[in-house]
């Protein structure tokens, strides 16, 4: 029997691709307009956050006491923050702005949080294969040591960003407490991400501690996938993914919420 592609999923699923492609043009220009350096600033600002972080942490000489090159432990650390970080600031109060665009039949509140995220992920992974690129060229960095536990890692770390954006997203819809509560929060987990220290330098008492703290483990991986054997890294695989599949459905069913309130005030 022949394959048929114009199954009503393949259709569907074709609709959601133009709808998300269509948002995704909608966001770029809204964003960053057609001047200057246009979508470009989508990698590149992040890569100015990152340099920016690098040199600080240089000049403070924060690399001293380890063996660690900083330039390459501040991209580790920084670029695996602002990929969480940024998914869930953009999706915070994601909604006001767009309502106009949810008279439109197939246009859901989850296209817009979808949207949004996959820019953030995009802008974080091509800032940090650039720098990345770069340094190593420059002799700055060493080449990673596992290219593939690297790219897991990356991988649930978006998931990890991606998941709390939907949370975070879903929560503002509800309440604009979860956004001004947010902000403070971003910054308290920074020193507590992972991005600053490694578990090992901690004390015994506190790694137990510090590991309840979801993406240390996605950080931790990720040095591990660059520095190998060179360090010695504490990570739960098992623990990060099941955060993630929690924080997902948590958020999915925020969303679907908010989806239900805004139909029934339209």
């Amino acid at each position: 029997m022949a394959f048929r592609h114009d199954t009503p999923f393949i259709q569907s699923f074709r609709i959601q691709l133009r709808i998300i492609g269509a948002l995704l043009m909608r966001e770029i220009v809204t964003r960053y307009g057609r001047d200057n350096l246009g979508f470009l600033w989508l990698f590149v600002e992040p890569m100015m956050f990152t340099l920016g972080i690098t040199a600080l942490w240089a000049g403070a000489g924060a690399h001293r006491g380890t063996e660690l090159p900083i330039v390459a432990f501040a991209v580790t650390g920084y670029s695996s923050v602002l990929l969480w970080r940024n998914c869930a600031t953009r999706c915070a109060m994601a909604i006001p702005p767009n309502m106009s665009l949810l008279y439109h039949r197939n246009v859901r509140v989850l296209d817009l949080f979808i949207t949004r995220i996959l820019l953030e992920v995009t802008g974080a992974t091509i800032s940090f294969v650039v720098l990345s690129t770069i340094w190593i060229s420059l002799g700055w960095m060493e080449p990673p040591s596992d290219f593939l536990l690297v790219l897991f890692a990356w991988g649930l770390l978006a998931w990890f960003g991606s998941s709390l954006g939907l949370v975070i997203g879903g929560g503002t819809a509800h309440s604009e407490l979860v956004e001004r509560l947010w902000h403070p929060v971003a910054y308290l987990l920074f020193p507590l991400s992972g991005a600053a220290f490694m578990v090992d330098w901690m004390p015994s008492r506190f790694q137990a501690i510090v590991l309840w703290v979801p993406m240390v483990h996605g950080t931790e991986m990720l040095r591990d996938g660059f520095f190998g054997s060179t360090v010695r890294t504490h990570y739960s695989v098992e623990y990060l993914a099941l955060f993630c599949a929690l924080l997902t459905l948590t958020g999915l069913i925020l969303v679907r919420e908010a989806g239900r309130r805004i139909e029934l005030e339209t």
